[in-house]
């Protein structure tokens, strides 16, 4: 996500009914007074040092851009471990994440505006070329409305505002005749069908050159979309129809925000994840202000910002109201539910939601800012990136990082608004991380575990579309930018829309006569500028205050705000049951799970399963208590299945001219040196003959004191394992055999031995899928002689023999490759063949909206013992979670998708990631891969 328009760090302070020409002046005093006040007491970043940093994140993005424009264009992405392009349909789908490549060059109009930001106008002048004479708009191919918008529509509208910019100043551009503009104008009439709903929400998807209804388009069948999706399109639609003069596209775009406003939770003012786009039915309850909603409450404050109408500030203020009421547990943000917003919907943190102290800033609230954003600092400290998600007491819940901007703009905005030179320490720190851990030769690529530092062959355009923005400007004084960045206003991908469209065809009614306010605090509104004096009071050391207590919050696991479910109990009710305490023979305890909603069944194989009717509960309440419930279990059972599993390795290559800045995740094997306990294994690799290794090896010469590559197949892991270590060999690799398998797409193996004591075999083990084998494959090709690291991690990079590389021109990006976390699958290998004796356990946890009614949830225990915890093999939750966002599931139903072998979808993630615990995890998941931020 984006905050608004650059340094206007409280542009929406102005008084609430305040004429469109105060707010970029009481900005701009707002910024101007902070800053005074805080140079006042910190000791300043010297601007040598400044412009060293600001020029290493020049040098950074011409590596990520200037390897997609050699290797990847005109494709959508760069898939930057590989050096090559990714071409919807000619790689292995992720799902929804792919819904963002329309075959379009994606990463050029996403990146357009950034090269103005970074003074390279002479690249950008290059780049509209390119895209006036390659770009086809008219593809067979479904994306997604959302992504499509923001990313492709805002590129252009961004691409064109800053065209005519530096077509008025008379040295660049003049030829340009608003050609990106038209290019928009055509993408904006072919998303206009998507609107073709009885609510006015757009179906969340749209074939470019069929439309929605025609048979050919492959698309027009879904019901649900987020509310981000819907709600993020005012500022593009309407920057269109401001620059166009044709007025259906805002009046589209303030149809589906006046509905989602007249469909909040009336109560506690909150907006659910997921709505029915035909009913307008929350088909997701819970609320908070990451995956699925953030960009929505967004682009309500910038919609006030750009277009100067005082409903949309209304509505944001009334919704910000309620966040700060409910969700905010400073330093934490926590999903809650909207009927009832005292109960928390999780116990873990999206890493989406690091947008949301830049977006306090913009509205003037700098505490909480502060405060969050310190939290998020920690977490970054720990682990280098900020995890996918993590849990209320800081441990790695998701550990994907695609290298996602919202933190860096956070950061800015509060350089911004504070001035404060801790900032600029926070950013320096975010490019020493990318530089050290996430970039490869052909850019930068997405982590694939933090905890490991393994990487994915992935670099989304939006790493180029903004963090590269926001850390430029973090560093950059404004004599360094071409034109004022004050005279424009971010969209959540960072492009950039001039200010003046407020005053520019204004044909649209600006207030919503038939949305309703409610009466609010007026305390709400106390921290806004131009009031410095609240925000600062007398104190230069304001900023540091709020983030002392919080400097060890990581370290000491700070538990604040997960009591508050207990504290509700504490008038004298009853605490409801948990699962952890839940015995099946303890008839106190059934009695309590039928007023829950919860039956038992008895299954052939001497299990109970647990089954779940909300409606059939004694009260509203008891239906969240058996949820919550249900679950508890499932995070259980999901538990002790982690216990059990191994942490993935890293396989990284260490020499010329990798020197460890390509790192593949490998599968562990249940036998020979654990690397988790024992130092790294290091050597030059070399294949072993024959090469499934299945016998004595014919080139034992070859393998000696080597680490010997070896195919899956046609003999045991362990009988490899003897047979190399025999010949001399210090380690193996096993690479896949099902050619094209990757594990971005296919859950990781564990190695298992062969039934036989394996406490002979000393060297370390590891598995490659076939896509991470072909990376060694291809270096031994090109290098002939390619040196490795085996280990639990990845290493820091041998700074001897980096310094024999030339430093790169070009830079970084990343997002994830080819891997969309969702639920996650394990295989454990007994053979390495296909055979009966092979045992494979695939799981995949979901669970259900945490408010629904009309849903069913299936959970089953242990029958053999009285806590259905203590018997993994007994307890059908370790293996999968009934979906509960689908319409009353049949008991049946529910039986069957408790079989633990039922595989649940086509994305899976790393054994090493923490398993999704509910079926909304995964959905938030998909939902944070859709809001791309």
């Amino acid at each position: 996500m984006s905050e608004a328009g650059g340094g206007r760090g409280c542009g929406s302070s102005v008084p609430q009914r305040a004429p469109w020409s105060l707010v970029a002046a009481t900005a701009a005093f707002c910024l101007v007074s902070a800053t005074s006040v805080w140079t006042a007491g910190a000791a300043p970043m010297s601007r040598e040092e400044r412009q060293k940093l600001g020029n290493q994140v020049l040098e950074m993005f011409d590596h990520a851009y200037g390897n997609y424009m050699e290797h990847a264009y005109p494709a959508d992405e760069l898939m930057p471990l590989t050096c090559r392009g990714r071409v919807r349909g000619q790689e292995p789908s992720r799902g929804d994440v792919d819904d963002a490549l329309g075959k379009f060059s994606l990463t050029l109009i996403d990146s357009l505006d950034t090269l103005v930001v970074l003074n390279k106008t002479k690249e950008f002048e290059d780049a509209v070329r390119k895209v006036l004479r390659d770009v086809n708009l008219d593809n067979d191919v479904v994306v997604s409305v959302f992504e499509t918008n923001i990313r492709v529509l805002g590129g252009l509208l961004g691409g064109h505002s800053l065209a005519i910019m530096l077509k008025e100043k008379g040295e660049y551009m003049q030829w340009y005749n608003d050609e990106l503009l038209q290019m928009a104008k055509q993408l904006g009439y072919k998303l206009l069908p998507a609107f073709n709903t009885t609510s006015g929400l757009p179906y969340p998807r749209i074939n470019l050159k069929f439309g929605i209804r025609k048979p050919e388009a492959r698309t027009g069948t879904e019901t649900d979309t987020c509310t981000a999706c819907a709600g993020t399109l005012i500022l593009e639609f309407a920057a269109l129809s401001r620059f166009t003069g044709a007025t259906i596209f805002e009046e589209y775009a303030r149809k589906a925000l006046d509905f989602l406003w007249e469909k909040r939770q009336r109560s506690s003012n909150l907006v659910g994840v997921t709505i029915n786009i035909h009913t307008g039915d929350w088909v997701r309850k819970d609320s908070g202000v990451g995956a699925g909603i953030d960009s929505y409450y967004e682009y309500l404050l910038k919609a006030y910002v750009l277009l100067g109408d005082d409903s949309f500030l209304e509505r944001f203020n009334t919704h910000y109201d309620a966040i700060m009421r409910y969700i905010s547990q400073p330093p934490l943000l926590l999903d809650v539910h909207i009927h009832k917003p005292m109960l928390n919907a999780r116990t873990w943190m999206d890493a989406l939601l690091a947008f949301f102290p830049g977006l306090q800033v913009l509205k003037g609230d700098i505490r909480p800012a502060i405060e969050t954003h310190e939290m998020l600092y920690q977490v970054i400290k720990k682990h280098n990136f900020l995890p996918e998600a993590f849990t209320t007491d800081f441990r790695v819940h998701w550990a994907q990082h695609p290298l996602r901007p919202e933190f860096a703009e956070s950061t800015y905005f509060l350089y911004k608004a504070t001035g404060d030179p801790y900032y600029l320490e926070v950013g320096k720190t975010l490019i020493e991380n990318l530089n050290k851990y996430a970039r490869v030769p052909c850019g930068f690529a997405a982590m694939k575990d933090v905890r490991t530092g393994s990487h994915e062959d992935r670099m989304d355009s939006f790493f180029l579309a903004e963090m590269f923005k926001y850390l430029y400007l973090l560093f950059a004084d404004k004599e360094d930018i071409i034109f004022d960045i004050e005279d424009y206003i971010f969209t959540t991908e960072a492009h950039l829309l001039p200010l003046w469209l407020s005053t520019t065809n204004q044909s649209i009614s600006k207030k919503n006569t038939t949305s309703d306010y409610t009466e609010l605090d007026d305390s709400n509104f106390d921290w806004t500028c131009p009031n410095t004096q609240i925000l600062f009071p007398n104190d230069p050391l304001y900023a540091q205050s709020i983030r002392e207590p919080l400097k060890n919050v990581v370290d000491k696991s700070c538990p604040r705000g997960i009591i508050r479910v207990e504290e509700s109990f504490r008038s004298g009710a009853k605490p409801p049951l948990r699962a952890r305490d839940f015995m099946a023979t303890n008839p106190e305890h059934l009695e309590i799970l039928k007023k829950m909603g919860v039956s038992l069944i008895h299954l052939k194989d001497g299990r109970v399963q647990l089954v779940q009717h909300a409606i059939q509960a004694a009260s509203s309440i008891d239906a969240e208590d058996g949820l919550r419930f249900m679950q508890e279990m499932i995070e259980l059972s999901s538990q002790q299945q982690k216990e059990q599993q191994l942490p993935p390795r890293a396989v990284q290559i260490v020499s010329h001219p990798f020197f460890g800045r390509v790192v593949l995740t490998a599968g562990p094997a249940q036998f020979g040196l654990d690397l988790s306990k024992h130092k790294e294994t290091r050597g030059f690799v070399a294949s072993s003959k024959p090469y499934n290794g299945c016998s004595e090896l014919t080139n034992p010469e070859a393998v000696m004191g080597k680490i010997a590559l070896i195919q899956r197949g046609q003999c045991m892991f362990a009988e490899k394992a003897r047979n190399i270590q025999n010949a001399g060999a210090i380690g193996g690799i096993v690479i896949d055999d099902n050619e094209g398998s990757s594990s971005d797409t296919a859950p990781l193996f564990q190695m298992a031995g062969d039934g036989k004591d394996t406490d002979d075999i000393k060297i370390p083990m590891l598995f490659l899928f076939s896509k991470e084998g072909s990376i060694i494959l291809d270096a031994i090709r090109e290098y002939e002689e390619v040196e490795v690291l085996l280990s639990d991690k990845a290493k820091d990079r041998d700074p001897d023999m980096e310094s024999e590389e030339q430093p790169s021109s070009e830079n970084d990006s990343q997002d994830q490759s080819a891997e969309q976390i969702t639920p996650s699958s394990q295989e454990v290998d007994l053979v390495d063949q296909e055979s009966p004796e092979e045992s494979s356990l695939n799981s995949e946890p979901e669970s259900s909206s945490p408010a629904d009614t009309d849903n069913a949830a299936s959970v089953s225990a242990s029958e053999q013992n009285s806590n259905p915890m203590e018997n993994h093999e007994t307890t059908s939750l370790d293996g999968e979670c009934t979906d509960l966002d689908n319409q009353l599931q049949e008991q049946s139903e529910t039986e069957e998708d408790s079989n633990p072998n039922v595989s649940w979808g086509k994305k899976v993630q790393p054994i090493d990631s923490i398993l999704a615990d509910w079926n909304e995890d995964i959905e938030a998941f998909e939902m944070m891969e859709k809001d791309e931020l």
